[in-house]
């Protein structure tokens, strides 16, 4: 375990989590800008990744698991941007973003609940030999 209370692979997860989530954000700024969207889409498209910051930098399991549902969203859009732009690095990239950022975090999700649960045994454990 590392100081952060994070074991192997829960912490490559952690980190590909982060990387993606950065990637996906960024590229959705880029699309925007881009495009010059108004004001209100820029809203549409980084508030929702947003919304999950504090509970992800407070190592919430419970904002991971929406952040995934989320994902979807932004799955279903990214797939339609690619079929309308095949070939577009934006849409590539976006794409590749949240199958990353999906995947990464539901392992995440997974890997660090067995790290708790055996925390907390481990505690148990201690408590019933004093």
């Amino acid at each position: 375990m590392t100081a952060t209370g994070r074991g192997g692979a829960s912490l490559v997860a952690w980190r590909v989590t982060w990387l993606a989530w950065a990637t996906l954000f960024t590229q959705q700024v880029a699309d925007a800008w881009l495009y010059q969207l108004p004001w209100i889409i820029w809203l549409g498209k980084l508030v929702p990744l947003l919304l999950f910051l504090p509970g992800m930098l407070r190592d919430r399991l419970r904002s991971y698991i929406w952040l995934c549902f989320v994902c979807l969203l932004y799955f279903i859009a990214q797939v339609e941007r690619l079929f309308a732009l095949p070939g577009n690095a934006l849409a590539i990239t976006g794409t590749v973003a949240v199958v990353a950022l999906f995947i990464a975090a539901m392992l995440y999700v997974r890997w660090r609940a067995r790290e708790l649960r055996a925390d907390i045994a481990a505690q148990q454990g201690q408590e019933n030999e004093s």
